[in-house]
This record gives C-alpha cells, sequence and structure tokens, in this order.
C-alpha cells in the first residue's frame, strides 16, 4: 500500500471554492528534486485568497495550497541537499501553480529552497515566512538607495501585518525613526514595542489627494497597500527619497503624476518576492537571522495547527490579523 500523507486541499464543487482535508499518496506529488518533510508553514494573504477563492490564485483544481515552508529533505536528487538538510522555501508559484506547504510533504526543485540560517529555528524561519522574507527586501532596497538613518524618518503602511510588522522591527533594529501607519488605533502600543517612534492613523494617507506634491515628509517607505496610500506616500516623500512598494490591499491602480520622479528624484522600487535570485535570497535570510529579535518574533507569531489554517483564512480578508500566523504541520524544529 502505498505511503500517504495529510493535506489540506482546495477544489471546486458547484461553481464555488471548498477546502477539505485528505490524505493523499505520496506518488501524486508534482514533479521536482527534493522531497521534504514540512514541519511549519504559514498563512499569508495569498493563501487566504486561494483558500476561500475570494481570489484567482489557483488555476488547477484539486491543489495543495501554502506559499511557503519550512522543513527537512527526506530524499534529494540535487547535490546540495541531503537527508535532514533543515531547509526553506517561498515563493517561485509554490501554493499557487505547484502543490504548497500546507501538508506534510512537498516535493519542489532544489532551486527553490535555502538552507536554514545559522541561528534560525524552523518555526522561527516561517514566524518570518514569505512576509520577513519580503520585509528584508524592503528594507534592503531603501539601503541601496541612499535612504540611511541618517536621512530622517521613513515609514511603514500596513504596520500591522506580516510584512508591516517585520519592517518595523528590522528598521528600527537598523537605527531609522518609523513612523508606522495603521487603521487600528488599538495596535499603538503594540507597534511602539516593535520600535516605531510614531503611530499614525491610516486615514491620514487614505483619502485621495489632487495635489501633484505635498510637503516633504519621510526620507523614504515601505508600502504593503497601493493604491491612494501608496500615491499619497509618493507626493510627500523627500527629495532623492525610496519607497519600496510590494503590497496591494489598498489597490492595483495607482493614480499620481510624475511630479515627485521628475521634481524630486523620488524613486519607486518594486519588489517582487516570489522570484527573487539566490543570492539575494541568501543575503536576506542572513540579514533577518542576524537582525530579528527572537523574544521580539514570538510576540508578534500565533501558532495554530494544520488543521485550524483554513477556518482562519477569512480573517484576513477582514483584517483581523496582526503579526504572523504559523502553522503546525508536524510541530518540531
Amino acid at each position: 500500500m502505498s505511503e500517504t500523507f495529510r493535506a489540506l486541499v482546495v477544489d471546486r464543487e458547484d461553481g464555488r471554492t471548498v477546502w477539505r482535508f485528505e490524505d493523499i499518496p505520496v506518488d501524486r506529488l508534482p514533479e521536482g528534486e527534493v522531497l521534504v518533510e514540512v514541519h511549519w508553514s504559514t498563512l499569508n494573504y495569498k493563501d487566504a485568497l486561494a483558500i476561500t477563492g475570494a481570489g484567482k490564485i489557483i488555476r488547477r483544481f484539486p491543489f495543495v495550497p501554502g506559499i511557503d515552508f519550512a522543513g527537512t529533505v527526506r530524499e534529494s536528487a540535487d547535490p546540495r541537499f541531503r537527508p535532514g538538510d533543515p531547509v526553506i522555501l517561498t515563493g517561485w508559484g509554490v501554493g499557487e501553480r505547484h502543490w504548497g506547504g500546507l501538508a506534510e510533504l512537498a516535493r519542489v526543485s532544489g532551486d527553490w529552497l535555502v538552507p536554514l540560517p545559522e541561528g534560525l529555528t524552523l518555526r522561527r524561519a516561517m514566524a518570518i515566512g514569505t512576509a520577513g522574507f519580503t520585509a528584508a527586501l524592503c528594507v534592503m532596497a531603501l539601503e541601496a538607495t541612499g535612504v540611511t538613518p541618517e536621512k530622517g524618518e521613513v515609514v511603514v503602511t500596513g504596520a500591522t501585518g506580516g510584512v508591516g510588522s517585520i519592517a518595523t522591527a528590522l528598521l528600527a533594529r537598523a537605527g531609522y525613526r518609523v513612523a508606522a501607519v495603521t487603521g487600528k488605533r488599538e495596535a499603538e502600543a503594540w507597534l511602539r514595542g516593535l520600535g516605531a517612534m510614531e503611530v499614525l492613523d491610516r486615514a491620514t494617507l487614505a483619502e485621495p489627494d489632487e495635489a501633484p506634491l505635498a510637503s516633504q515628509r519621510w526620507a523614504g517607505g515601505i508600502d504593503t497597500v497601493g493604491g491612494t496610500v501608496l500615491a499619497n506616500l509618493l507626493k510627500a516623500t523627500a527629495y532623492r527619497g525610496t519607497v519600496a512598494a510590494c503590497g496591494l490591499a489598498g489597490g492595483a491602480e495607482l493614480h499620481t503624476t510624475v511630479f515627485p520622479f521628475i521634481l524630486r528624484g523620488v524613486r519607486l522600487h518594486g519588489i517582487d518576492s516570489v522570484y527573487s535570485p539566490r543570492e539575494e535570497r541568501l543575503a536576506a535570510w542572513q540579514r533577518l537571522a542576524r537582525d530579528l529579535d527572537p523574544d521580539l518574533l514570538d510576540r508578534i507569531t500565533t501558532e495554530i495547527p494544520l488543521e485550524e489554517a483554513p477556518r482562519r483564512a477569512p480573517d484576513f480578508l477582514a483584517g483581523r490579523v496582526r503579526g504572523r500566523l504559523v502553522v503546525r504541520v508536524r510541530g518540531d524544529g
């Protein structure tokens, strides 16, 4: 009898998206050089869209979601990895086009894996996850374009979310004065605990403004929202500042003018964490392992079992998630 593994499966029935848990034969896993025993995964915004059917994340059904995971190698045809090696996966279309991490086993390309950095556990790697990895890329983009702590205050939008909370912590650790933007007034103490020096109501950036420019307020920013918030942020960014943009929860369209770019030299730096090259991935994970306070990381993390993951998915879409949701699949490491 073929070995099976437990997995969350998303399917379509009568024109609607449904989910269930299944014991799936190992030989049904997609192709790949490395078979990984998944210990931990996470619940992200894309996962919530996939599980609820609110977004067209999944194209083929039935499907195993989960855009990231951490675990140990069971089998490998890739000489870079051996059985027992602890590894991390984020991006590469996993959980969108290739079966993902909300399952006990995953078979993937060796090119998609990075080794677990020294000093991180598998659980903390997923407390960071795709969101933290994206946050690190954003911080690195600000630094690479000359936005240093001496240049002035930087702003983080959507600061209570996974990307925003870890970006706030990373920036504060690097010596930046951080203004955190949120629509959750009750989160001020929590955000200050991450290192934010100022907490702003989202309404300050959420209203459309026809003026092509605003007063120069921030040396740079990390935007996880998009839409009107991003447009207003660009208008208020100081000369030669950079805004790293990585989200669209507030809308995919951007209504602005060229004035911030041609009069102030503002840079809009798009962040793609899905196909980030290997060298950049390794640098970002080393940065995260070095700079994130483990105790702080634990404070912003909520752990749930695999069985609870689909029931928590609607919370993302309703804005009821603060920090990180880590999914216990096997539960060790």
